[in-house]
């Protein structure tokens, strides 16, 4: 089992419980898969996190890019 902690609460959770958007070669995917490989963030499937994490800004940080607004949007929508 791998444990991950969400960028929004800060729980640690496995990594089988997180949506997973990782940063490959400058294009953000959201990768649920875990095929590709890359600087990764992991969030729960709750909006709270979600917003939390946008927020703050803490999935630009970790990824160290600049994060669309609108894949927050999708986010929210998708899960």
């Amino acid at each position: 089992m791998v444990e991950r902690k969400c960028a929004g609460c800060g729980v640690v959770k496995d990594r089988n419980e997180l949506i997973k958007i990782t940063n490959v070669q400058g294009e953000l995917v959201v990768n649920p898969d875990s095929k590709k490989f890359g600087r990764s963030v992991y969030l729960c499937y709750n909006n709270a996190c979600i917003e939390n994490a946008f927020k703050k800004n803490k999935i630009s940080r970790i990824l160290k890019t600049s994060v669309p607004q609108d894949l927050k949007g999708k986010l929210i929508n998708e899960f």
